[in-house]
């Protein structure tokens, strides 16, 4: 399988810069192999060990990209009508790299990712945290974006510490709900 062709396939059924995703859920295609393809945990693309320069390619890419819970590990692959291949991805495919109010009273948090996924934090894109206390935000389908550092920074500057059952935390409000930073020691 090479990334030529699946970038083909996938112009095929994008043309243009359509910001609608396509349709993976309804697809069913036979698993051919896995591509030397690699997403790592800084949110660069790299195929054959080089790095992805052109932006659209990996919005093409991402656009087509599925997550699969097997076991206690999750696998990835590009999927189009006629294949699905299986990719590396190390840590999440997205990063969260910044982050707006979106009106005056700062009630309303919209976020965009590395890949210029823009939405507002909320009950269908919740932020979580992993075992290891790593915060992630779910970007689309079940796919997740690892927060960059410098917006936990940022997210801690303005989040209050707060009493709960689980002890102090750091919280902070977006769209109506509340959403947790950590418990502090």
């Amino acid at each position: 399988m090479s990334l030529d062709k699946i970038s083909e396939q996938l112009n095929k059924l994008t043309p243009g810069k359509a910001k609608n995703l396509p349709p993976i859920e309804s697809w069913n295609p036979p698993y051919c192999g896995e591509i030397d393809l690699q997403v790592k945990s800084n949110g660069d693309w790299f195929y054959g060990g080089t790095i992805f320069k052109r932006l659209s390619l990996v919005k093409l890419f991402a656009s087509v990209l599925l997550r699969e819970v097997a076991g206690d590990r999750d696998e990835y692959f590009l999927v189009t009508p006629v294949e699905k291949v299986k990719i590396l991805v190390e840590d999440a495919p997205f990063v969260l790299t910044q982050w707006a109010w979106q009106d005056d009273n700062k009630s309303i948090m919209t976020v965009s990712t590395n890949l210029d996924d823009e939405f507002v934090l909320d009950e269908t894109h919740p932020l979580t945290m992993n075992a290891n206390g790593e915060l992630y935000v779910l970007v689309r389908r079940n796919l997740l974006a690892k927060v960059h550092r410098n917006v936990y920074y940022q997210w801690a500057d303005l989040a209050q510490e707060v009493v709960t059952e689980k002890g102090v935390e750091l919280i902070f409000s977006s769209a109506g709900h509340k959403f947790s930073l950590g418990k502090i020691d």
